[in-house]
């Protein structure tokens, strides 16, 4: 009995860990394998910061996740003592002229027509109230900008680390360092070969981020893409206090001109912590095993000149710091959280595609009620795997 559990998760990132806390707080018999130490910057659940926000672009369907995410951030904070989530509202900027590529097309229209569905407080402002608000952004005339009251950022590391704490205070075992080879089934029971054991389950989540499409097999595997992105902090030539998170806002801008957007954070370590400012291309791909990590100077550079120095003039192109992420994109950019279409005990998390963290506690707990239930309360009827097949 010692090797046997009602679950197996692979891979405790963000929804990997959440979903261990979930199941464990609920009394299952839950394993966690990892095969590094979470949280780590090795996959997607790092960089300090990740933005959050309520009216979502990518989708009405994805506000109900985003909704509930927010209050079992609240209900970890209170658990834990632990700050997770930060309110610093929320500003996303457009124009009809945007030639910005966002996750899906009319992003901007999808964010304002769920806000207004969900009563979810905002404002439209046109460009010139966002300078007066914010003269932080240099701001073309013909630019909107929708502002959310509650958007914010969340601390990426903290929030895997407090839903691994809770995860073993409920009673979750966790294998870190531990390599996962293969799983399978048969009769209904789960088996995961790694390189210290074997294990049996009644159910598996493999949620295993970029990793995912090495485990799950071609013909599944070639739905998914693995992406490198860079996230950049640049220093401040002006007073911090103008990017504090009670000045600056977090933001997405659809930009005009280039192919890319923007978004960014307030500077929230201080005066030497620099302004975290991305954008996201997705013309390269590559694996999580073979991915470049380092980032050259050569990008720093063309970062500043493309993307910051033309809007943020209070910004130096001196870069604090670079890390390398990674995205686990689908053909359509949403999520994938289903059961294997040939194996009813198996269930794909990837819930990812560059916009996923938000929504990851919410995620946690709709794998935990599936684990269980067979079902879930938040309709996830739009991320099953089988959209894909050949019709």
């Amino acid at each position: 009995m010692k090797n046997q559990f009602d679950t197996i998760i692979l891979g405790l990132g963000a929804m990997g860990s959440a979903a261990l806390y979930q199941l464990a707080k609920r009394g299952n018999r839950v394993l966690g394998i990892d095969q590094f130490s979470p949280p780590h910057m090795l996959g997607s659940s790092h960089g300090d910061s990740r933005i959050t926000r309520q009216a979502i672009g990518e989708g009405e369907q994805y506000t109900p996740l985003a909704l509930r995410s927010y209050e079992i951030w609240q209900e970890i904070e209170k658990e834990t003592g632990k700050k997770l989530l930060e309110i610093t509202g929320g500003l996303i900027v457009s124009s009809g002229a945007k030639t910005g590529i966002m996750h899906v097309k009319n992003f901007f229209e999808n964010t304002v027509a769920a806000a207004k569905k969900f009563n979810i407080k905002h404002e439209i402002l046109n460009a010139h109230q966002i300078r007066k608000r914010f003269p932080q952004f240099n701001l073309q005339d013909n630019e909107t900008g929708y502002y959310e009251y509650k958007a914010g950022f969340l601390r990426p590391e903290e929030c895997v680390s407090a839903q691994l704490f809770l995860a073993e205070k409920y009673g979750a075992t966790m294998h870190k360092n531990e390599k996962v080879a293969s799983f399978s089934e048969k009769d209904g029971s789960v088996r995961v070969q790694t390189n210290l054991g074997e294990y049996q389950a009644k159910k598996l989540i493999v949620s295993t981020g970029p990793w995912l499409p090495t485990l799950i097999g071609d013909e599944y595997s070639k739905n998914f893409k693995v992406i490198r992105q860079v996230l950049f902090w640049f220093d401040v030539q002006t007073s911090i206090k103008r990017f504090e998170p009670k000045n600056f806002p977090i933001f997405i801008w659809e930009l005009q001109g280039n192919k890319q957007s923007i978004y960014g954070f307030p500077a929230i370590d201080g005066q030497k912590g620099g302004v975290k400012i991305a954008s996201e291309q997705y013309d390269t791909s590559t694996t999580a095993d073979t991915v470049n990590r380092e980032v050259s100077e050569v990008e720093i550079k063309a970062m500043y000149k493309d993307f910051v120095a033309p809007y943020f003039p209070d910004l130096r192109d001196k870069c604090v710091k670079a890390v390398s992420c990674l995205y686990t994109v689908t053909p359509d950019f949403h999520f994938v959280i289903d059961t294997h279409p040939k194996h009813p005990s198996i269930i794909l998390a990837s819930p990812c595609s560059g916009h996923g963290f938000k929504h990851s506690a919410a995620i946690g707990e709709v794998l935990a009620q599936l684990a269980i239930e067979g079902k879930s309360t938040i309709d996830i009827s739009s991320f099953s795997i089988k959209r894909f097949a050949k019709k």
